[in-house]
């Protein structure tokens, strides 16, 4: 899906809905909420995970640029907005372009905990290079794919969205806390929070 599409489709959304199958009454509402709980999820996580299909460029000043002291070294790296593809991959630094065996991309071969088809995030500097006051990344941002975890986290959000109209003073229903609020929801996330992009603290 591009960059800006709603993480799940108005079908996918229908079959969560009750006798919305063959109804086309609410098509236009049903996908308004799609895409609002889509930027929602980006703003929760702090990141997208569509993908753009061409390479552009994006650049990273000195306040992006992190640095961590070990004894005598120093090693030098840049968190970079995600990218999922290598084959248009350009980094430069202050204008001069680098080597591919100037830099290490993290992390490493797109694996986290295990996982395959993480989108690279982090730019090390290596073999003796430095960054200077700034870099720019030419690449195809974004994820591969959304990850499954994302695409039912939107319809489960979506779903509780569509349905609040429903719902006086946005309370689904009680439990032993008191009143459930459609938006807590904590299943969605639950799934949600492997996805969070965490600040570096470290400089």
């Amino acid at each position: 899906m591009p960059l800006g599409d709603p993480y799940a489709t108005v079908a996918e959304l229908k079959v969560r809905l009750p006798n919305l199958d063959e109804v086309a009454t609410y098509d236009d509402a049903l996908a308004d909420v799609l895409d609002s709980v889509s930027r929602e999820i980006e703003q929760h996580c702090g990141r997208q995970f569509n993908k753009d299909a061409t390479a552009t460029t994006r650049e990273y000043g000195p306040d992006e640029i992190y640095r961590l002291r070990e004894g005598p070294s120093v090693t030098q790296w840049v968190r970079v907005d995600d990218f999922y593809d290598t084959a248009d991959l350009v980094i430069e630094s202050d204008g001069t372009a680098w080597m591919s065996d100037a830099y290490v991309l993290r992390p490493r071969n797109g694996v986290v905990d295990g996982m395959p088809g993480w989108p690279f995030c982090e730019v090390y500097a290596a073999g003796g290079a430095a960054f200077g006051s700034t870099v720019s990344v030419t690449a195809k941002w974004g994820w591969a794919d959304v990850p499954a975890p994302v695409k039912q986290a939107c319809l489960i959000m979506a779903a509780e969205t569509f349905q609040i109209k429903d719902a006086p003073f946005g309370v689904a229903g009680m439990d032993q806390f008191g009143a459930i609020r459609v938006r807590e929801n904590r299943m969605a996330m639950a799934k949600l929070s492997r996805y969070c992009r965490d600040p570096i603290r470290v400089r």
